[in-house]
């Protein structure tokens, strides 16, 4: 049996091994996981007496058969991938381009206050991802098994673009808010609360059909 060695087990180790691309850099990664050159190289260091990384003075190199990688891999696979708060915070460290769109870019422009048809055995995550990385990012989803345009479960609804204009909201990237409210406009018998609501917190000219109704007790 592998015991998995209990100092090693922390966010940072974790990070790295989630960003790490078969060919790396220590600053490379350091970047993509927000995380200091030293401090980044201090795991690295670790991880790579444990014979999980090859690492030289240009580049890092994963071996994929090393037991401290497979069983965290397995770990990640297995228990992070159940957790629909996984499939958003995971975005931030895959160095990619992207934004939340539809649904999502309504749920960050309500900072929270309107999701709807969603639950953990349906919940699409839905973005929208760069056209140019849209190798990295599949390869990416392969390597974690994170889930893309299923039926059931988690997984990502996803749009490639040539392009992407977003806004950041409270530190999430998103479809532009004139974008946002058009989807809604279109999509207007789920969206009008939250059309609603977006008129009030911006002040936007929007006809709203929907309002809800106050009554007194």
């Amino acid at each position: 049996m592998i015991i998995m060695k209990m100092d090693l087990i922390n966010p940072y180790v974790i990070k790295i091994i989630i960003a790490a691309r078969k060919k790396d850099s220590i600053r490379a990664i350091s970047q993509r996981i927000k995380v200091s050159y030293g401090w980044t190289y201090k795991w690295m260091q670790a991880l790579a007496k444990e014979g999980v990384f090859t690492v030289t003075k240009t580049k890092c190199i994963i071996n994929e058969r090393n037991e401290f990688y497979k069983k965290t891999m397995q770990y990640i696979k297995e228990v992070l991938t159940r957790d629909i708060s996984f499939y958003y915070n995971v975005l931030n460290i895959l160095g990619v381009t992207y934004c939340f769109t539809k649904t999502d870019a309504v749920f960050v422009w309500t900072k929270g206050g309107y999701n709807i048809a969603r639950y953990k055995q349906f919940y699409p995550v839905f973005i929208k991802v760069k056209a140019a990385d849209k190798e990295i990012f599949e390869n990416y989803c392969k390597k974690l098994r994170l889930r893309i345009k299923k039926k059931k479960g988690i997984f990502y609804d996803l749009t490639y673009a040539d392009q992407i204009s977003k806004v950041t909201v409270d530190g999430m990237p998103a479809d532009p808010l004139e974008e946002t409210i058009g989807f809604m406009e279109k999509n207007s018998y789920n969206f009008q609360p939250a059309l609603e609501m977006i008129k009030e917190m911006y002040n936007k000219k929007i006809e709203v059909k929907y309002k809800e109704v106050a009554t007194n007790v």
